[in-house]
């Protein structure tokens, strides 16, 4: 028989969602934008995949079968040739990637090289400036290797191999016979062409690496792919054959997965988002039900019980969170339809993703929907328990409930649980020089004490709202009748302040951390660049001893270089180990980059003082202001510890003292290196800086020494990598943000309707229009101004943390104007989300005081 208990309580709810389709509309906008980010990175990974998978080249589509060769010895000549003669095989070219030293100049320099046929189907480059090579002596180089080492058809370059017998090294000059693009989509770096044999012979391999074979289709022979495949095996015993087909398909998924690899981290804010708009959609329909108090009472009071008006409101959540999802996945497809139309008009070529994936777009629908069922479930449980007597009363806000002794305990559970995880992490840092430091793990332990953080900043929060307002709401107060009454509205309803605030929090927590992270990475990736390429050439004798006197004098005269630097390094015992220590001024590095200390200072290293590298400080067990006795030549020397280094020190010293102090130690008066920079950026500037390097090393004790290039890679290059990943990370943290602004509007817009009397009344008591409407503002601007406190006093012990785990050496660094820009934009988008709220606020009639409540 048919409860007719079930069909009133389903009825009634289904006449409210009819009869106010505005306030389920605004329950459902947070999981609406959930199922958008959610989706759109589904769409985002399907143009990803599509754009890869078009433009991504790989072995020529021509090649039918790949021939490896199985074992540990490559494919030689003979077995080329038996496989070129396999009925059915049109075409077979021999592969092999390897690469020499270039000669010639002071500078070292590599080219790689590889067999490639040039012309025909199965070549992977194509000539666009004179020959291909055609005979001994000759070879092609791509675009990147002309650029970067100034060549042209009719340049000649000096190979540097191994001798025959292993001893030395065989000069090979060959001439660059033409310049050539490769189609390969991996290829980019500085490389030289020219056909199998040739290739072999300047390298002296015995053999290929791999042989491209182009089958004839029409061929009898070739018809049979299973056949051809026992051929080709046939003419080369041991070799492993696979077809074209599968070799392009695994290519294909490398390129892929690696394009993927750049989403992974989105998963993780999404997870993080998806968790913030559940908090905003529990808190909303929170308050949606409280709004409805008197309904659901006059329900209890004609028979409906609890169990049966949970069930309807989870129905009822459930629905809104389906039709949240399914318009959230639709925005997310017809979004991702337009992205690569637009892409295109500025200049960046973007494949249309598949039609809209069923599969994917049904999970994200039943997703959001039991992502509402999640958020509706505690509401709803709470709303069902209430009395029949509150038909007779009005609505109230729902506090009551808000601070019980559960709740609280459980807070403080969770707190105790991220600050002894945080105390355990904190006692196994690694040190400088930890090598089996498992950081992963480590990371995970930090996350998961933050995780436990938050979720109690999500239990005490409204315990924490009326102390945190005092402190930084006391302003307010003092700026008139609408201040003070914003106050006393956020005060007077903190479980609902904290509900929303908390969602502020964790978007200031991960965008604050996420900053300062940056900042010290960025402090450390400037340390690490000036220690690993202090200068753009680095000149050493090439056996112990000095180079000559005048040499930093003679290469400072040349236009073409600057910022040349000459010092001396030395060998010293401390205990039982051997150190180095070096005069160089750690002021004299790159511009633009400089040196940071951990402990102590880097200005004005006075006499008899040193700094340490990392490495020895602590192997010592010293810091700024200590002292340190090292040996040199059976002589002890005591120094005064002025700083510390986060890391290695530039050119390996350990310890570097000024010029006066290494004199008197005893050390030779002539320098043991000589660095220099190119006057001029680019690859231009830097050849004519080889070149004026090259016609300065005469003499004999100057032609004993070499110049390294050190890494092109300059300290720009890796700070724009960091900020470039730090940029992304804070765009996706910025769907949390945007979740967190959805919330403040949403609880705004029912606020204002559920506290329409007192309005009305504030009204009546000759509060102007304008006052409620700054009221309205200032309520949501203190959402931001709660979030932001909590979220950055979270922010920056586990900031530290995060950073003494991914890099011991990083100096803590705190980006004060940005994290105060990022308070500040919290607190005007969340005074911004109310603006519709308050204007709705402010045309409140002053006869609504005296009307009956709803």
């Amino acid at each position: 028989m048919r409860n007719p208990w079930r069909a009133t309580v389903l009825g009634s709810q289904v006449a409210e969602l009819l009869r106010r389709p505005g306030r389920f509309a605004a329950t459902g906008l947070s999981l609406l934008i959930a199922a958008f980010v959610v989706f759109g990175t589904v769409m985002a990974q399907q143009i990803i995949t599509a754009t890869v998978v078009d433009t991504f080249r790989g072995t020529p589509g021509a090649v039918s079968l790949v021939v490896g060769p199985g074992g540990e010895e490559d494919i030689g000549e003979d077995r080329l040739r038996e496989i070129r003669g396999t009925p059915g095989v049109i075409e077979a070219v021999g592969r092999f990637e390897g690469g020499a030293p270039l000669g010639g100049s002071a500078v070292e320099r590599y080219l790689a090289l590889s067999a490639d046929p040039g012309t025909g189907a199965l070549a992977e480059v194509r000539l666009i400036k004179g020959t291909y090579p055609s005979g001994p002596g000759l070879l092609a180089v791509n675009t990147e290797a002309a650029s970067a080492y100034d060549l042209a058809p009719g340049s000649s370059l000096t190979l540097l191999r191994p001798a025959p017998d292993g001893e030395g090294t065989r000069r090979v000059t060959v001439e660059v016979s033409g310049i050539v693009r490769s189609t390969a989509t991996h290829d980019a770096e500085p490389t030289g062409y020219a056909p199998g044999s040739r290739i072999g012979d300047l390298l002296g391999a015995p053999g290929y690496s791999r042989v491209d074979v182009r089958t004839d289709p029409a061929s009898a022979a070739a018809a049979d792919p299973a056949r051809m495949t026992e051929r080709i095996r046939q003419a080369a015993p041991g070799a492993e054959v696979r077809s074209g087909d599968e070799v392009r398909e695994e290519e294909a998924r490398q390129a892929v997965a690696e394009a993927k690899d750049s989403l992974e981290l989105v998963n993780v804010f999404l997870a993080v988002a998806v968790g913030a708009a559940v908090l905003v959609a529990t808190s909303t329909f929170r308050i949606v039900f409280t709004r409805r108090v008197r309904q659901l009472a006059l329900l209890r009071a004609i028979g409906a019980t609890p169990r049966r008006i949970a069930v309807a409101l989870v129905a009822e959540g459930a629905v809104v969170g389906l039709l949240a999802g399914t318009t959230g996945v639709l925005a997310a497809w017809g979004c991702g339809l337009l992205v690569p139309p637009v892409a295109g008009r500025f200049g960046h070529d973007l494949s249309v993703a598949s039609p809209l994936p069923p599969a994917e777009a049904a999970l994200t629908v039943l997703g959001t929907g039991l992502l509402a069922v999640l958020a509706v479930l505690a509401p709803s449980l709470t709303a069902s328990r209430v009395s029949p007597l509150q038909a007779l009363r009005s609505a109230e806000s729902g506090e009551g409930t808000a601070n019980g002794v559960g709740r609280t305990l459980l807070g403080l559970l969770c707190a105790a649980g991220a600050a002894f995880l945080a105390r355990q992490q904190y006692a196994g840092l690694p040190r400088p020089g930890d090598t089996d430091y498992d950081r992963f793990l480590a990371l995970t332990v930090v996350v998961l004490s933050g995780g436990l953080a938050f979720l109690a900043l999500i239990a005490l929060g409204p315990r924490l709202v009326r102390p945190v307002l005092s402190a930084v709401a006391l302003p307010l107060r003092r700026t008139g009748a609408a201040g003070r009454l914003a106050v006393a509205g956020i005060g007077g309803a903190p479980g609902r302040a904290a509900s929303v605030s908390v969602v502020v929090a964790l978007g200031a927590c991960l965008v604050g951390s996420t900053l300062t992270c940056l900042a010290s990475l960025e402090s450390y990736e400037r340390y690490r660049q000036a220690v690993a390429a202090p200068a753009d050439f680095h000149l050493y004798p090439r056996d112990s001893g000095t180079l000559d006197r005048l040499l930093a004098a003679d290469l400072a005269s040349r236009p073409e270089l600057a910022g040349v630097t000459a010092f001396r390094t030395a060998e010293v015992v401390q205990g039982t180990y051997s150190a180095t220590v070096s005069d160089l001024d750690l002021g004299a590095v790159r511009s633009g980059v400089s040196l940071t200390a951990r402990t102590g200072s880097l200005d004005g290293l006075p006499p008899a003082h040193a700094v340490v590298d990392a490495g020895y400080a602590h192997r010592l067990g010293v810091r700024a202001g200590d002292r340190v006795t090292v040996t040199y030549e059976g002589r002890p020397v005591r120094l005064t510890v002025a700083a510390t280094l986060p890391g290695a020190g530039p050119y390996g010293g350990n310890f570097f003292v000024p010029a006066a102090d290494l004199t008197r130690m005893g050390a030779d008066a002539a320098p043991t290196v000589v660095t220099a920079d190119a006057a001029q950026d680019g690859d231009r500037g830097r050849i004519r800086a080889q070149r004026a390097i090259t016609e300065t090393l005469t003499g004999p004790r100057r032609g004993d020494g070499r110049v390294l290039a050190e890494d092109a890679t300059g300290p720009a290059e890796g700070a724009d990598t960091l900020r470039t990943v730090a940029t992304t990370v804070i765009m996706l943290l910025g769907l949390t943000v945007l979740v967190a602004v959805a919330g403040v509007a949403t609880t705004a817009s029912l606020t204002v309707v559920e506290r329409k009397r007192e309005f009305g009344l504030l009204r009546a008591l000759g509060l102007g229009g304008s006052a409620v409407h700054r009221m309205v503002m200032v309520e949501c601007a203190l959402y931001g101004v709660l979030g932001g406190v909590l979220g950055l006093a979270l922010a920056l012990p586990y900031s530290w943390l995060v950073v003494r785990v991914a890099e011991t050496g990083a100096p803590f660094t705190v980006p004060a104007g940005q994290l105060a820009v990022v308070f500040t934009t919290l607190v005007l988008v969340t005074a911004a989300a109310g603006t519709v709220p308050a204007l709705r606020a402010s045309r409140t009639s002053p006869t609504v005081a005296v009307a009956r409540a709803e």
